[in-house]
């Protein structure tokens, strides 16, 4: 009798289990990227906004050296696309120095790498048409490591401040315009467009939540680039 011998052909594939072993493996292994991918987009937008400020610096004493003042702060509840939106103010005098950077006047990116407005003041002396600063004129903003007025460690006497309000952007305007969407606190709160002091807090980020970005003008800078340009004396 002939016998009839059958291979056996093995079937391979993944069971149920390996299937699920392997979506956990990726998905430990997606979970480990996900916060080193955020972290290096923050530090992206970071620098970037930097990047941003230092142009708006640059901006702002071009301004000055070409109209003898800076420029005043623009009204941040205006939206993006409505009349007066990013022009700045007609006047700034004391009290009303404070807004958002005036970007149309003066060319620049309306907002930071967050899609926020950047918060500006002036010392109203150093934006004044009718009296154009000199070189005894005094400016009256400064930058601490904290609220108090008197804390002047960072920089004191400065012309001009810009503020980015970072990743939680509290206090910030949008180019939506109206009220601050976010109500800053703590040492943020120095640093919102609404507050009308003159003394702005400025420190590591990793104190107490604190993302703001601080930069300003300096007096010397400023005084020497327009000596330069023959502006002043």
């Amino acid at each position: 009798m002939t016998m009839c011998a059958y291979s056996q052909q093995t079937q391979h594939g993944f069971t149920l289990v390996e299937m699920a072993m392997v979506l956990m493996i990726v998905g430990l292994l997606l979970g480990g990227l996900v916060p080193t991918i955020s972290a290096q987009m923050e530090n992206q937008r970071t620098s970037e906004t930097r990047r941003q400020m230092s142009e708006i610096r640059e901006a702002l004493i071009g301004f000055a050296v070409i109209h003898g003042v800076f420029p005043c702060p623009a009204d941040g509840t205006i939206a993006t696309g409505q009349a007066d939106a990013g022009i700045e103010k007609s006047s700034c005098v004391s009290g009303a120095n404070g807004g958002v950077l005036p970007w149309v006047t003066l060319g620049v990116k309306e907002t930071d790498a967050w899609g926020r407005r950047f918060t500006y003041r002036v010392t109203p002396t150093f934006a004044d048409d009718a009296s154009p600063f000199q070189l005894g004129s005094s400016p009256n903003l400064d930058v601490g490591l904290t609220t108090s007025s008197s804390d002047k460690n960072v920089a004191g006497d400065v012309p001009a401040i810009i503020v980015s309000h970072g990743l939680n952007g509290l206090g910030a305007y949008t180019s939506e315009g109206g009220a601050p969407p976010s109500t800053a606190s703590g040492d943020e709160a120095d640093n919102a467009p609404t507050d009308n002091n003159n003394h702005f807090t400025s420190h590591d980020f990793v104190q107490s939540g604190f993302d703001d970005i601080v930069d300003w003008i300096s007096p010397n800078t400023l005084m020497s680039r327009m000596v330069a340009a023959g502006k002043l004396p």
